[in-house]
């Protein structure tokens, strides 16, 4: 039997996403200069691809943000998706100039 519990943690610079003990993904963010946090890429392993990994990947992080009261600037086009059809409470979103929502 395989353990296929799926866990988000926060590491240093990015949200890794397991399934059982198996690193699945990651969500990469910078802090900027003005202490906003920057999304710039999120990668699933082909291996977990078409399983729903990447929006719970970006939910949960994104959720983490808001809990911690930081600000997302989303530049991963995945990330700026998720932030554009779901709402976060409590989240702030920066939003860059060439992705701002209609």
């Amino acid at each position: 039997m395989t353990d296929d519990t799926i866990t988000v943690t926060r590491a240093e610079g990015r949200y890794d996403i397991h399934v059982g003990d198996v690193r699945a993904g990651y969500t990469v963010f910078r802090p900027d200069s003005q202490g906003r946090l920057s999304f710039p890429h999120t990668e699933i392993d082909p291996a977990f691809r078409g399983r729903g990994l990447a929006t719970t990947l970006v939910a949960d992080a994104m959720a983490d943000v808001a809990a911690r009261g930081e600000t997302v600037v989303p530049h991963c086009p995945l990330v700026s998706k998720y932030l554009r059809e779901n709402e976060v409470e409590g989240l702030e979103i920066a939003w860059p100039r060439e992705q701002h929502p209609e």
